[in-house]
């Protein structure tokens, strides 16, 4: 399996949790000390915080929400991938750069993640 085979999947659990409101499942995939940085709001440092983000993002709906992994790479325990997101007309569409480690399970979690809006 490709290093973006492995983020999408990733990716497809977060959409998961993020269709059905759960924003404890969207904050799952972050690391504890994670930084998420939106346009939609102030900085979210923690997974509290970044729950707490998603609590408020996921009220308003999100049963359309997409996201796809259009280019990443892996140095050792480090990964990084730019992701195409949509939500629909809500939200628009935007990118996401995303920072991820690898985590001991084997599996990867969000360290930094910059989200960007489509205008």
């Amino acid at each position: 399996m490709t290093i973006q085979d492995e983020l999408q999947r990733l990716f497809d659990e977060y959409v998961a949790a993020y269709r059905v409101g759960n924003a404890a499942g969207c904050a799952a995939i972050f690391t504890p000390n994670a930084e998420l940085y939106s346009p939609y709001g102030p900085a979210s440092r923690g997974r509290g915080a970044i729950e707490e983000t998603h609590a408020a993002w996921t009220q308003a709906g999100g049963e359309n929400k997409q996201i796809e992994v259009i280019e990443a790479g892996q140095s050792g325990n480090l990964a990084w991938c730019l992701a195409r997101c949509s939500e629909g007309d809500a939200t628009g569409d935007g990118t996401s750069l995303n920072v991820l480690e690898r985590q001991e399970d084997g599996g990867w979690s969000i360290r930094m993640c910059s989200l960007n809006e489509d205008r």
